[in-house]
This record gives C-alpha cells, sequence and structure tokens, in this order.
C-alpha cells in the first residue's frame, strides 16, 4: 500500500493545527503572568510610620522602576498576542465552509434506484452507451465539457457497471469501498497548499533556514550562556571571582563594603564610565562626612578609595559610603545612583556569606551580616544604632554621647530610659521637635527585638543525645519590641518553654504538619489552611528602611560557633515567619497592605500642641513565644561541646543576640544501661515478695505493672545529674524591660 500526501488546499485544518500549537504556549505563559506574587514583600504587613526621607521621590523612583520589573510585561504581551492569534483561527474555523465530500456510490453514479436489480442495471447501462459513449456524444462548450471530462465521465459509468455487475469488481466494491480494490493511504498536512508552489517555495525555505539556522541557536545559546555566567547565589561569575579575590579572614563591615564594590552588576545595572570628575565630587563629599562624624571607613579603608586605581570602582564604592552617610550629592544623577547601588550590592553580600561559610570562620560571616544591617537601614559600620531611627541625626548622637555614651550604644539602651529623659535629651535641647519625637519613638516600639528565653538540644523520642544521632536545638524567644513597659509584659508560662515529643506514630506532629501535643490550639480557620496545604505561620512587619530603595521582609539567622578556635560548628538556618502574630490584632489599621492582616497593629494619630503635624500611636506587642527549630547530626564522639550560639537579624543594627550553649554528648552503651537499669520495676503488690517487700519498706507503696518512665528528664528531678545538661537558659527576669537575658550578649 502506497501513502500520498495532500495539503490543505481548502484551508480548512490549518486554522486547527495553529490553533493547538498557540494554545500550548499561551495558556502557560498566561497562567504564568497572571499568577498573583508570593513574595513576602508582597503580602507582609508594615511598620506604621509616617516618616519621609530626604530624596524621598528618588527612592520611590527606584522601587517603582523595581515594581515594573515585577509585573512580567513581555509575559504579558506574549500572552495578549497569543490569545489574539487564537481569537483569530476561532474566526476562521467558524467562518470557513468545509468541502462537500461524497461517497462513491454506483446507483448515484448510473442515475438508478439503490437495490434495482441486475436486469435493470445492464437496461439502463444499455440506454447510457447510446447517449454517454464518447463515441456518441460531442463536447457542448456551453457546459463548459472537453473531450476529457467526456472520457472520464465514462470510466466511471463503466467501473459503477461493472461493480454491481462483474463478480471480481463487486466483491472490490463490497469489501474496499471502490471498485479497484484497496485505495493507497492518503496523509494530510494541516498547511495551505500555497506554501509549496515554485513561487513560495523559497520563501518557505527560507524561514525554515531562519528558524532552525539561527533563531532556535540563538535562544538556546542565549539560555544556556544566560545560566553559565550566573552562580547559584544569582550573581555573574566575575564578581563572585573578583569577591572571592577580597576575602579576607579579618574582614569587618567596613570591609565587606569594600570587597561589594568589585561586582560586575554595578557596570550593568548603572551603565558607569569612566569620569573623574564625578568621582572627585563623591569623593570630596565623602571625606568631607569623614572628617565631621570621625566614624565609619577605616583609614585603611580611606586610603583604599583614594588610591583605588579602578575608576569605576572607585566610583561605585564612593556611591555605597555615600548612601550610608546619607550624603545630599547635589547632583540628581549621582543621587539617584546612590540609592541604586544598595539593592544591587545586597545579593553580592549574601553571596560572600556563602563563601564566608565555605570557609567556616566566624568573624567574617558576622561582618557580612551586619554589613546587610547597614546596608538596609543606611548607616555607616561603627555608627550608633539609633541613626535608624526617623530625626536621628550624627548630630544628635554626638550630644546624647556628651551625656552619656552608653545610651547610644544599641535602641534598647535609649528606651530603657523613661521617657522625660529621653524627650529632654533631644526636645530640650532643641536636637527635634515633640512631634518628630514621638515619631521616631512610635518606630523603636515597632522594632522586633527578638529575646531568647531559653535554648536546648533533643533528640525526639530520646532523654539522651547519643553520638551521631539526629537532633534539634529548639529556640524559645519573644518579639519585644524596645521601650515595652515591663508592666505589660506576661509571665512566660512554663509549659510554653518546654517541647514535648508527639504521640507514638503521629506522623503528621513528626513532619510539622500540625501543632504538636502540648502547643497553642490550632484555630479553626488555621485547620482550613492547613488542611489546603497553606503555611498557618505569621510574617512579621516588613523592615523600617526608608532609605533602602526596595522593600525588605527580614530575616532572622541562627548559628552555633566554636569559641575557641573562631569557626561556625553548625551553619545558619534562616527563619522568615514566626508562629504567632508579633502584634495584637486591631479593629483598625491604616496600612495599606494589612487590612486584613492578623499582625496589623493599631494605628491611630494624635496631634502635637501645635496642632500641625500627627503621629502614630505605640501598637502593642503579642509577646508571644516563638518557637525556631534546627536539625542537624550530633558529633561523632561523646563529650560535653560548648557553643556560641547567634541569633542575628539582617534588618536592624544593634538587636543581635549571642548566649553560651553546651550539647553534652553521651556513648550510645550508657544511654541503653541507664534506660535499662530504669526500666527493672519493683516487685509487684499482689504478689508474695511485693508483700515482704512493703513489709520491709514500712509499707511503702510498689509500682505497679504498667507504670511508664517519663519521655524526657526535668530540671527538678533527683536523678538529673545522669540527663543530658545541653539547656542553655537565659533569665526571664531582667534588670529592665528592654535588657537582653543574664548570659546574652549584646551584638
Amino acid at each position: 500500500m502506497s501513502s500520498d500526501y495532500s495539503y490543505d488546499e481548502h484551508g480548512e485544518f490549518f486554522p486547527y493545527f495553529i490553533l493547538i500549537v498557540t494554545g500550548v504556549i499561551t495558556i502557560p505563559v498566561t497562567y504564568s503572568a497572571l499568577k498573583p506574587r508570593k513574595d513576602l514583600e508582597n503580602t507582609a504587613p508594615r511598620i506604621l510610620s509616617d516618616y519621609r526621607p530626604e530624596h524621598e521621590d528618588l527612592i520611590a523612583k527606584q522601587r517603582r522602576k523595581q515594581k515594573q520589573k515585577e509585573r512580567k510585561v513581555k509575559r504579558m504581551i506574549t500572552a495578549i498576542i497569543g490569545w489574539l492569534a487564537m481569537a483569530a483561527m476561532l474566526y476562521l474555523i467558524i467562518t470557513t465552509e468545509s468541502p462537500e465530500r461524497k461517497i462513491w456510490n454506483p446507483f448515484d453514479i448510473l442515475g438508478i434506484k439503490t437495490g434495482s436489480s441486475e436486469g435493470q442495471i445492464r437496461k439502463h447501462y444499455k440506454k447510457m452507451s447510446l447517449t454517454q459513449h464518447p463515441d456518441k456524444r460531442k463536447p457542448d462548450p456551453a457546459k463548459n465539457e472537453t473531450l476529457d471530462s467526456i472520457n472520464d465521465h465514462w470510466v466511471e459509468v463503466t467501473k459503477a457497471f461493472k461493480a454491481l455487475t462483474d463478480e471480481d469488481v463487486k466483491y472490490n466494491y463490497e469489501h474496499y469501498g471502490h471498485p479497484d480494490g484497496k485505495q493507497s493511504f492518503k496523509i494530510g498536512i494541516a498547511l495551505p497548499s500555497f506554501i509549496i508552489t515554485n513561487a513560495n517555495g523559497k520563501y518557505v525555505l527560507l524561514l525554515y533556514a531562519a528558524l532552525l539556522a539561527v533563531a532556535l541557536p540563538l535562544l538556546v545559546g542565549k539560555w544556556w550562556y544566560g545560566t553559565q555566567r550566573l552562580t547559584k547565589d544569582k550573581i555573574l561569575i566575575s564578581s563572585a571571582s573578583k569577591l572571592f579575590m577580597g576575602y579576607k579572614n579579618d574582614l569587618d563591615a567596613g570591609g565587606v563594603i569594600g570587597a561589594l564594590s568589585s561586582g560586575d552588576e554595578f557596570q550593568e545595572s548603572l551603565k558607569t564610565g569612566k569620569d573623574d570628575e564625578t568621582s572627585s565630587k563623591v569623593e570630596s563629599k565623602l571625606v568631607k562626612a569623614q572628617e565631621e562624624s570621625k566614624k565609619g571607613m577605616s583609614k585603611q579603608e580611606r586610603e583604599r578609595l583614594l588610591n583605588m586605581d579602578d575608576e569605576n570602582r572607585r566610583k561605585i564604592l564612593g556611591l555605597l559610603w555615600a548612601y550610608l552617610y546619607r550624603i545630599d550629592l547635589k547632583d540628581p544623577k549621582l543621587d539617584e545612583q546612590k540609592y541604586e547601588v544598595a539593592p544591587i550590592a545586597f545579593p553580592l553580600n549574601e553571596a560572600l556569606q556563602s563563601m564566608s561559610l565555605a570557609f567556616a570562620n566566624t568573624d567574617p560571616l558576622l561582618a557580612s551580616y551586619h554589613a546587610s544591617q547597614h546596608l538596609i537601614q543606611a548607616i555607616p559600620p561603627g555608627s550608633s544604632p539609633l541613626l535608624q531611627l526617623p530625626h536621628f541625626t550624627p548630630k544628635v548622637i554626638r550630644v546624647l554621647e556628651e551625656i552619656d555614651p552608653e545610651m547610644t550604644t544599641s535602641v534598647q539602651s535609649f528606651m530603657a530610659l523613661p521617657e522625660t529623659k529621653r524627650r529632654a535629651f533631644t526636645c530640650g535641647r532643641n536636637l527635634m521637635s515633640l512631634p518628630e519625637f514621638y515619631q521616631s519613638m512610635s518606630v523603636a516600639a515597632q522594632l522586633p527585638y527578638a529575646r531568647i528565653e531559653t535554648a536546648f538540644f533533643k533528640v525526639t523520642g530520646e532523654r539522651f543525645i547519643t553520638a551521631g544521632s539526629l537532633i534539634q536545638l529548639i529556640v524559645k524567644l519573644r518579639i519585644i519590641p524596645p521601650g515595652t513597659d515591663s508592666a505589660s509584659i506576661p509571665p512566660v508560662d512554663s509549659s510554653e518553654l518546654e517541647d514535648p515529643d508527639p504521640e507514638e506514630g503521629d506522623l503528621d506532629a513528626l513532619h510539622g504538619r500540625k501543632n504538636k501535643k502540648g502547643d497553642k490550639k490550632t484555630t479553626d480557620d488555621e485547620k482550613e489552611t492547613t488542611n489546603q496545604g497553606g503555611d498557618t505561620r505569621v510574617q512579621p512587619p516588613l523592615a523600617h528602611s526608608p532609605f533602602y530603595a526596595r522593600e525588605h521582609s527580614p530575616t532572622w539567622r541562627v548559628f552555633l560557633a566554636d569559641p575557641k578556635n573562631g569557626k561556625v560548628s553548625v551553619p545558619p538556618f534562616s527563619f522568615r515567619k514566626f508562629d504567632a502574630p508579633v502584634f495584637k490584632e486591631s479593629e483598625e489599621s491604616t496600612s495599606p497592605n494589612t487590612s486584613t492582616s492578623p499582625t496589623s497593629p493599631t494605628h491611630k494619630t494624635k496631634r502635637s500642641r501645635s496642632g500641625s503635624i500627627t503621629f502614630t500611636r505605640t501598637p502593642k506587642p503579642t509577646c508571644a513565644v516563638q518557637t525556631l527549630r534546627m536539625q542537624f547530626q550530633a558529633p561523632p564522639q561523646e563529650g560535653a561541646y560548648p557553643f556560641n550560639m547567634h541569633l542575628v537579624c539582617d534588618s536592624y543594627v544593634g538587636l543581635d543576640s549571642c548566649i553560651d550553649i553546651t550539647m553534652n554528648v553521651q556513648d550510645a552503651n550508657y544511654a541503653e544501661n541507664i534506660e535499662e537499669e530504669e526500666e527493672i520495676s519493683e516487685p509487684e503488690e499482689d504478689t508474695l515478695a511485693g508483700q515482704m517487700n512493703a513489709m520491709r519498706t514500712g509499707g511503702g507503696e510498689t509500682k505497679k505493672k504498667g507504670g511508664k518512665r517519663p519521655a524526657a528528664i526535668t530540671e527538678n528531678e533527683d536523678d538529673s545529674d545522669d540527663s543530658s545538661d545541653t539547656e542553655g537558659n537565659a533569665d526571664s527576669d531582667s534588670s529592665s524591660d528592654t535588657d537582653t537575658d543574664t548570659d546574652t550578649d549584646e551584638e
């Protein structure tokens, strides 16, 4: 059996082909373009503040540019073009008439009734031969007849006659539907036939060559080289190489800023070129600010900037320091670039953090984390954390340092002072107005300071930590903003500081799909969200970073370090959500994106005596106990392992914590022997041995059959010496409502 190929001459199937191919591309692209973004920056609440920084228009412009990049404009255009093409194909399908298809029927060809007898067929055929035979019939030009058409017609008549009278031909007709027997297999191609005509063939070949030889290799090459030029941290490989060359074991935050300026992303985004005049302008402003503040860049970093040979990098580094010092460059273009360099430097800093983890050095890692804080808050390294509050300027800090340098070391220290003193130190010296003071205090009272209540190690289902076991570090903390009234902070329930094991066989609790026994009861809404596969954890407010040209969701990192050799023992675990809201729910909320969020704090306005400025009332924190979990493998050898546990927030300066914690690892045989000894029960009271034991012990109760040993040893038990001393507890009774715990060091 042969096969023939035919094209869609009538354009009947061509629209179906285009519709299907276009739909396969358009539908996924449309879903990707319209799918709502689930980034925390788009769903989290915000710290309530009416503060407007200098150059607010430039910062807002940068944020609008970022949002335009996130709008997926190219995908939307592709989806629109695809849907228009699909609509055009549907129109063609509806309006195009299908050609009439006739089934080969010998009775219709002979012009007799179906089921006529053979005699009637022969008699009718004989009559037709007298008039329809080519020898008897002449072409009629009026009917557009030709000799060939007459011959073809008589051939069909003859086939129809034989299909009804000749046995062999009749067999073919009855079995194959045609007197000639089995026909060739035809394959239809859903393309118009005009594309293969001689006149259009060369254009079709050119189109195929352009698609296969140019467009396809270009797209594949662009995708391939685009992926190969980036690292897993989404930075350029050339930038990663330069960061690696700039990495040092003694890096501080200032050194990190200098290393970040080597990234090639700055040249691609800012399109910088050699411009000695602009570099000199930035440097002159920077040196002047250095002389006024006497903090920030070290002498080594300042000399490195002034002696740098690469003009592009020199300008980038100058812009970074100008951003950190909040220097007005008196040039709209330079000021715009100044606010653009920080969001570019932030992912480069995250790549530097990965390099620090590869070397497992604690100091460079902490320096990189602190550099992130300074980039987001736009304050130079070594300066007072109070600068991240609205209206606190270097001049205000210098005056406060003259009064008491201790109060400027952290936001907590300043907020621990009575409000009357804080107001007298600022407003009383004409450093800021009363509304500005309350505005800054409102922001300070919303900063998410994490107070560690306790931290301990555990192995699920076991009383001891054995060598090589899979252990968990449980950190219990509360978010208590600086300046929170100690009377409004509820005491911690001891049960909330425990972490009971889930019941045996409760796989959902083991995998974290629901709250474990002893935790806060899950609400109906949370159950519904959990059943639908959602996350019931709550986002804290976005970072208050008025100078940072991006929305940023705070990230807390917990890691363990060896205090002896300065090495990272357990890599950081990142946390961006908590188990409970940070602020209490309110009936009113003026935050633009938090009207339905459970963490929206109360926002009310209060006028000053002049009545010209309004400011926000401090929201009330929940002070709920939050639980952070880290899971890793225990050391392979038994012994006591002391660690420094660091809790670092990447968005705020001076809100970090560090406590000492010890992990006691027992030998597996020792743990088994202790458990076996405890499982040996006393004689049962209903046996003779039990009665004799009761008489000997003075009638004391004997242990009944079926008693269970406790799942964990608490600190109050007499045999606590045998348990693993792995808890690093922080004293919850601090000297002030904002001080850190007894064994907690402020970073």
